[in-house]
């Protein structure tokens, strides 16, 4: 089946047939740290905010024209302009074929495994430093999955309609079960690893290797225990939306390098309030017995440098978040991450098996980026699968006309441990072809674990929700989604909030009118809800996890094709041009 855009139109009118589914060696911290504004609770202290009309009978100012305002440092609204690889190019790298699967022994008739053939055929790819590797028209049995460990490769079909790939064993066959890291009899296949795994090579190998031992492997971009880093340079204070950083030491950094923007916590965790907008009501909540959410920190952001002037570093993205001393803010090197590789053109169709009970996925999972940056899928569908694409400590990726269908995932779409800036536009979950079975969950697309500024942009989801997975992910943006809200959310209560600061909602039409994870403004702090349709509770009602004022903005409830723009990452990518 080709991958054609559902419009919103077609599926709210078929809705009802849907009804019917730190420390480091050699570093020593500047003696003397320039000063940085005291702590507030007013995160935009220090700025002109927009005017705002004072009688409350007056309209106020629209909220985006409060954001163009100050693109960078609006209080409820987050600056993705950039996500996606390449900072959102339409168009991705399309490297010249150097392997073709055929010349390695793959059978596109599906008598054979074909997946040694076409592993050997991205083993020699990367042996020529990169280009892509061609799966003619097909159909191809794959008895193991697919590792894409080198950088500038490309897995490229026929099209979604034309080359399909048809895998035979889960994740637990091939490399054993994966256990929780937080005990039980969890598998951790249910939101980790793909059938196409794309991951560098070194780190890749390591993960394997303590799965098989059955030990915890190595997942965020430094380590689970957030200390496989090495700093390159001390940071100088800065503020969110900084576009430059001033460091102690330039002479380990150059243009086009790679670098980590770490970020520790201090005894007070006012890293983590500052991630939920600071004030009294962050101050207050307690943080301590988050033992899931405080292995998230220290915060690392993954950023690319455009150009060095003396001490002053120039950025691709402006910063998430402030660099305040007390949170020992430096650029770091971590493994080394896959960059410029991708999947395009393809199904990958796993075997109709009933969906597993919660937590036991066996691991027939999809598409997953890990530790990949400036990475993609384009075109590509996945059928029948525990989940469908991952996103585990990756930023700048793009994932752009891709599906999941079939009997029903647990996670379409999943986003963790620390992942960044990435775009997924023109995506859709398709109604499920069989009846969930009972003890099973279905979350939609999920996003956790202190993962900020992605994009879920024009999608159509027939069933699912928007999944905060609670690990107080902050910073992100849905927008023009048509979704029937039927799924729930997950997360434990050692992972903390629901949500950190400026999260949006923006269009989004509801089809079966349930709140459920859609509207922010009773339980997000500084967070907007603009253009939604008019929705009611439903049995899973969230409280907010921080008190008093959530500092919350509510516009067009109700009419979802009222708000403008339309599209609030396509309007900021339009607005950063001029």
């Amino acid at each position: 089946m080709a991958l054609g855009r559902l419009s919103r139109r077609t599926f709210v009118g078929g809705a009802a047939a849907v009804v019917a589914a730190a420390t480091t060696t050699g570093f020593t911290p500047d003696p003397t740290p320039a000063p940085v504004p005291p702590r507030t609770t007013d995160p935009t202290a220090g700025r002109t905010p927009a005017p705002l009309p004072d009688s409350p009978g007056e309209p106020r100012t629209s909220l985006w024209e409060e954001y163009t305002a100050g693109p960078r440092t609006h209080p409820q609204i987050p600056y993705v302009g950039s996500a996606g690889a390449h900072g959102g190019a339409a168009r991705l790298p399309r490297p010249p074929v150097v392997e073709n699967v055929l010349a390695h022994g793959a059978t596109p008739d599906g008598s054979a495994d074909s997946a040694p053939a076409i592993n050997r055929a991205l083993a020699a790819a990367g042996e020529r430093g990169g280009g892509t590797v061609l799966v003619p028209p097909g159909t191809y049995r794959i008895d193991g999955y697919l590792h894409i460990g080198d950088s500038g490769v490309v897995l490229r079909g026929a099209g979604s309609a034309r080359t399909v790939l048809r895998a035979t064993r889960s994740l637990t066959e091939l490399i054993g079960p994966y256990g929780s890291r937080y005990g039980g009899d969890k598998s951790a296949w249910s939101w980790a690893g793909g059938l196409i795994w794309l991951s560098p090579r070194a780190r890749h190998a390591s993960l394997v290797a303590a799965i098989r031992e059955r030990a915890w492997p190595f997942e965020g971009w430094t380590g689970n225990r957030r200390d496989g880093w090495t700093t390159l340079t001390a940071v100088r204070p800065a503020r969110r939306g900084d576009r430059t950083l001033t460091v102690t030491d330039p002479s380990r950094l150059h243009r086009g390098q790679l670098v980590l923007l770490r970020l520790a916590d201090d005894a007070d965790r006012t890293l983590l309030e500052h991630m939920a907008g600071d004030g009294p009501g962050p101050e207050a909540y307690t943080w301590d017995d988050k033992t899931k959410l405080t292995s998230y920190v220290p915060y690392e952001w993954p950023v690319r440098i455009t150009r060095i002037d003396g001490a002053r570093v120039h950025l691709e993205r402006p910063l998430p978040l402030d660099a305040r001393p007390a949170w020992d803010p430096r650029l770091v090197s971590g493994a080394e991450a896959l960059t410029g590789s991708g999947v395009t053109g393809l199904t990958l169709q796993a075997p109709l098996l009933g969906q597993s009970p919660h937590l036991l996925d066996r691991g027939y999972n999809g598409v997953t980026f890990q530790c990949a940056y400036d990475c993609w899928a384009e075109d590509v569908v996945v059928r029948d699968v525990d989940n469908g694409f991952g996103l585990v400590a990756a930023s700048a990726c793009t994932l752009r006309r891709t599906r999941v269908e079939g009997r029903g995932a647990h996670h379409p779409y999943f986003c963790r441990e620390g992942s960044h800036d990435n775009l997924v536009e023109d995506f859709r979950i398709a109604a499920r072809t069989v009846p969930a079975p009972a003890g099973t969950q279905l979350h939609g697309i999920n996003v956790e674990g202190l993962s900020s500024h992605n994009v879920w942009s024009r999608g159509v989801m027939e069933t699912g929700t928007f999944d905060t997975h609670r690990g107080m992910p902050f910073a992100n943006v849905r927008t023009e989604i048509t979704v029937r809200n039927d799924g729930r959310h997950g997360g434990d209560a050692s992972a903390g909030p629901l949500y950190g600061a400026r999260f949006t909602h923006w269009n989004v039409t509801v089809t079966n009118g349930r709140a459920g994870l859609v509207r922010l403004d009773t339980v997000a702090p500084y967070s907007a809800t603009a253009g939604i349709s008019e929705v009611r509770e439903f049995d899973q009602i969230d409280v907010p996890d921080f008190a008093g004022d959530l500092h919350t903005r509510l516009e067009a409830y109700g009419a979802p094709d009222a708000v403008r723009p339309r599209n609030l990452y396509e309007a900021q990518k339009a607005f950063r041009r001029r």
